[in-house]
């Protein structure tokens, strides 16, 4: 049996036992999951379509891990402006394992796996309370004021730490790689920041 889901803005035909990735989806590793975007379910020739999804039909899966993908590089240069600008940026991605197609309203058999190594992963990754850097003192700079900063992203740089442009000219190759590692945003991403936070630090 196969269904054809949505999620992320995709469609995926998948069936039982397939692992893909698709867009993140909030969940931990061994959690089960419910899409209940499904455009189509069928067996051979007998094929239920749906206007657009099908009635009482979900597809439960159990995440397997929680990632990014390759960096993609976008450049932009204009001509006789002296401007050039280099950004990187890395899609959250969630591998999934697709246990089950269920259809008229049938609730997922498989129950979340058991989480013995919780402490042990929660010290291992950061957490909100667990910032990545610690924020100095007094009131922060304005990091929008960086070209490729937005509001959204300064604000998860100031959640990890990160207020003002003094730190991010002074950030090590260790802490790039830790933000790269740990955040949304690129090695290049930061390097680019970097230099312009070295001018407007000074």
């Amino acid at each position: 049996m196969f269904a054809v889901i949505k999620t992320g803005g995709k469609q995926y035909r998948v069936v039982a036992d397939q692992e893909l990735k698709i867009e993140k989806i909030e969940g931990a590793v061994g959690d089960i999951i419910t899409i209940g975007s499904v455009l189509a379910h069928g067996n051979g020739d007998d094929v239920t379509l749906g206007a657009p999804f099908v009635d009482g039909a979900s597809v439960a899966a159990e995440v397997v891990a929680q990632g990014h993908a390759k960096t993609v590089i976008a450049f932009k240069k204009r001509r006789r402006q002296n401007s050039r600008r280099r950004i990187g940026h890395r899609q959250l991605l969630t591998t999934v394992r697709i246990s089950e197609i269920l259809i008229g309203g049938a609730k997922p058999s498989k129950a979340a796996a058991a989480k013995p190594a919780a402490k042990a992963e929660a010290a291992a990754a950061p957490s909100a309370a667990a910032p990545l850097f610690t924020a100095p003192a007094g009131k922060g700079d304005k990091l929008v004021d960086i070209k490729g900063i937005g509001p959204v992203a300064a604000k998860q740089l100031a959640e990890q730490g990160i207020t003002t442009f003094k730190q991010l000219a002074e950030l090590t190759e260790a802490d790039i790689a830790k933000i790269d590692e740990y955040m949304p945003f690129s090695s290049d991403q930061i390097r680019d920041w970097q230099g312009q936070a070295k001018e407007l630090a000074k």
